[in-house]
């Protein structure tokens, strides 16, 4: 873990900060003697007690979202990205300067957006940034905690108060994931950004029903500005659109990979996915909304 990244956190126990942990060390901990274990693949649990009600990614889905995204079909959307979070870490580390940027990935799932971004842009005015990732699911973060070794990567509910300290973000990243608004307002500095991927209606709409995939709310971008309204105005929205040809295997794992895999048995699937051509075409459709705190 990075050194900007570790001084950044907070501990979920005390509110105080975390120590650098040294080279072979196995916990990492706070000043006041608060300790969590840091484990094997790399990733730090930091819930306590009873930790959260929400239901995390499973094995099954994180390995499908692994494969589908290491397929390449959402490359188009890395790039892009990668380019609104540059410009957003460059712009805001432009009024610190001395100082690593901090990208908080809320949500950061096996951490292949982060590592999308963090190979794609050189940060003005500083030779790399440090990174936070976020997410709830344990499976996801042994994959992430591999893909980007460098970044703090964090068992946490979204939810819940951030284990970051306010105003040390230069941007937050959030794609497809939960968003805590006052949160993220407390840990961005004044100049950082919120940037969030969410899919337009149209989203795969040609194999959403034999995929057995939630739809997607017709007022989704309006919705999405109104629910960050108290914290957050709208700067930019960036649509994104991706002609996909899908084999089989494909249609399977972004069937898997997003909310509706919870409910979704794999063998109960492959059956209805059996009568599925060679290869289908499908339509992704993003939008990458950027917000300024208010």
């Amino acid at each position: 873990m990075e050194p900007s990244a570790v001084d950044a956190l907070l501990c979920p126990v005390c509110g105080l900060e975390f120590m650098e942990p040294l080279p072979g060390e196995t916990a990492l901990k706070c000043i006041d003697g608060h300790s969590f274990d840091i484990a094997r693949q790399g990733y730090v649990n930091l819930l306590t007690g009873n930790g959260t009600k929400f239901s995390q990614d499973t094995a099954d889905m994180v390995a499908a979202r692994d494969a589908f995204l290491d397929a390449g079909h959402y490359r188009p959307l890395a790039e892009v990205l990668a380019a609104i979070v540059g410009s957003a870490l460059a712009a805001s580390a432009a009024h610190s300067p001395g100082t690593t940027p901090l990208l908080l990935d809320a949500g950061t799932g096996t951490g292949w957006y982060l590592q999308q971004v963090r190979e794609s842009i050189p940060v003005q005015g500083a030779d790399t940034f440090a990174a936070v990732g976020l997410d709830i699911s344990k499976f996801a973060l042994r994959r992430a905690a591999r893909r980007n070794p460098e970044a703090a990567n964090l068992v946490w509910d979204l939810w819940q108060p951030l284990p970051v300290e306010a105003g040390r973000a230069d941007a937050v990243l959030v794609v497809f994931a939960p968003r805590n608004a006052s949160e993220f307002a407390r840990v961005l500095r004044p100049e950082g950004r919120l940037v969030v991927v969410t899919p337009r209606p149209g989203h795969l709409f040609e194999i959403a029903q034999e995929a057995g995939m939630l739809g997607i709310q017709a007022e989704k971008e309006a919705n999405l500005v109104e629910s960050l309204a108290g914290y957050f105005a709208l700067e930019s929205a960036t649509p994104v659109t991706i002609p996909l040809l899908l084999a089989p295997a494909d249609v399977r794992n972004v069937a898997l990979m997003g909310p509706a895999g919870h409910h979704a048995a794999a063998r109960e699937l492959a059956g209805t996915l059996a009568g599925l051509p060679e290869s289908t075409r499908a339509t992704a459709e993003f939008t990458i909304s950027t917000f300024r705190p208010r």
